[in-house]
């Protein structure tokens, strides 16, 4: 385990949450942001994190705590972090933790809601799943992933797309190079539609979406074209959409790749919660399996 690179890794998903969340929701803007700033439809502040980096801590915070994995911990953490910021959290998870929290088991949550809305291929399972691929090396981390997915995403394809990054950000925070991790992440793949959108990744549009599949092709191709942790993390929030998730991501692969030491420190500075961030990151790295 690099220890640089999983701090990086978990660090870089929240600098991507922070420097998008101005521009969530809204077209790519008529200037390229590069700085933290505040606004946007959350009004939040230069610096301040969303609902990617409050599930993520969350999941970090179980795999610390248990061991592993445990499916009902994290279901409790994510119910405390949408208690506490309900305004952030997407309409899937929404609906699975207030169910979960008047009782219903979180694998019969994730399916109840699934067949409500008529899917759950939303993106929120693998904007937080980064610390599975920091804790899990990477012959056993696809069935965490899939398994951390479940937790309120039932659709099969949101967990294939968070077991894709994860096997990524796993690889490369074992010293594997990007396009090793690539590789080894596309020939688990087994959802057909985003297998097939990132064997060649640059044929196809970058989608800002909130749809789980769209969303990991957009991320994991601008990750894969940039030459820098920094200019990963301004192209992917400067596509608008759903930034604040392309850019946890993105920040997310581009933090195992370049480290730590490579997000710029004037981002760093701003982070809100930072050195709380920087605990939980230390602390997740350690209690990681080589």
């Amino acid at each position: 385990m690099h220890k640089v690179r999983a701090v990086g890794a978990f660090i870089g998903l929240a600098i991507g949450d922070a420097l998008g969340a101005p521009l969530e929701g809204f077209p790519p803007p008529p200037f390229t942001v590069t700085e933290m700033e505040g606004g946007g439809m959350h009004h939040t502040l230069p610096g301040q994190y969303t609902d990617d980096t409050l599930q993520a801590s969350a999941l970090a915070e179980t795999l610390v705590r248990c061991g592993g994995l445990d499916p009902g911990d994290f279901s409790r953490r994510l119910i405390s972090a949408y208690r506490a910021r309900p305004e952030f959290f997407g309409p899937t998870s929404r609906a699975v933790l207030d169910l979960v929290e008047g009782g219903v088991r979180p694998e019969d949550a994730a399916r109840m809601v699934h067949d409500a809305r008529g899917g759950s291929r939303s993106n929120g399972s693998v904007m937080r799943g980064i610390p599975v691929g920091i804790f899990y090396p990477p012959d056993v981390v696809r069935e965490a992933s899939l398994a951390a997915s479940r937790v309120t995403h039932f659709d099969a394809a949101a967990g294939e797309a968070s077991a894709f990054v994860n096997r990524m950000v796993s690889g490369m925070c074992r010293g594997e190079e990007a396009s090793a991790a690539f590789g080894y992440a596309l020939a688990a793949c087994r959802d057909p539609e985003l297998h097939g959108l990132l064997r060649d990744w640059r044929a196809h549009p970058r989608e800002p979406s909130l749809d789980a599949v769209l969303c990991t092709h957009c991320a994991v191709s601008v990750f894969m074209d940039a030459p820098t942790f920094r200019d990963a993390v301004i192209t992917a929030v400067n596509l608008g959409g759903d930034a604040d998730t392309v850019g946890a991501i993105a920040g997310g692969l581009a933090g195992a790749c370049w480290g730590l030491h490579a997000i710029p420190g004037s981002w760093l500075s701003a982070l809100q919660d930072r050195e709380m961030l920087l605990d939980l990151a230390r602390r997740l790295s350690q209690a990681g399996r080589p």
